[in-house]
């Protein structure tokens, strides 16, 4: 999150270089500005849920271990593609980088957790909640993909697609309740009904 300055910082020296006033410094650099508020409230979510998730994590595997890293390195990388954002003329391509890297990102959120289903002695979270979760990032994946069709179609307003985001809590729900419908009859436990989706099965 502290590299996304960066760029801001080579625009304050440039701007230093040309004399500019801080009012032009800014209606210059709105691009950079726009990208840099983006992707920092971005990384900022991803890492909130990223330590709500292994907060209850009670024990680290080598696979695991994998996973989280290769959930960094998306994290790590996202920095380049907001530079882009903020510096270059926007194109299909600049978006596929942008939005590719945030599907990826919580591509492996989404992985991390379908291995804690697998092993659910790894973590002291409900099972439960463990699979309301997956429905989360399901839901989200699929509507950073419709934002980055959106966002191909309609090149100079693209990026705004991103706030189809906010629709994730609503679409995670509908996937809970159309899971739960299509697996009845479990052996194990039934949740309550007050749990988001309606009743469902712990292990």
């Amino acid at each position: 999150m502290t590299l996304l300055i960066l760029p801001l910082l080579e625009a304050v020296s440039d701007a230093g270089a040309k004399h500019l006033t801080t009012g032009e410094f800014f209606a210059e650099n709105g691009g950079q500005l726009f990208s840099f508020a983006l992707s920092f409230l971005l990384i900022a979510n991803f890492w909130m849920e990223h330590h709500r998730q292994y907060t209850e994590v009670t024990e680290i595997t080598p696979a695991l271990l994998w996973i989280n890293i290769a959930w960094l390195a998306t994290i790590v990388w996202l920095p380049v593609p907001t530079a882009m954002l903020g510096q270059m003329d926007t194109d299909p391509l600049q978006e596929t980088v942008y939005i590719g890297t945030l599907i990826l990102t919580q591509v492996a959120t989404l992985a991390a957790k379908l291995y804690l289903l697998r092993h659910p002695d790894l973590t002291s979270t409900p099972i439960s909640r463990v699979r309301q979760d997956v429905a989360g990032d399901v839901a989200a994946i699929i509507l950073f993909g419709l934002a980055l069709g959106i966002a191909v179609v309609m090149v100079d307003q693209g990026y705004f697609a991103l706030f189809l985001l906010f629709l994730t809590g609503i679409l995670a729900r509908a996937l809970n309740r159309l899971w739960s419908r299509r697996a009845p009859g479990s052996e194990d436990e039934t949740v309550g009904d007050d749990e988001p989706g309606g009743p469902r099965t712990r292990r």
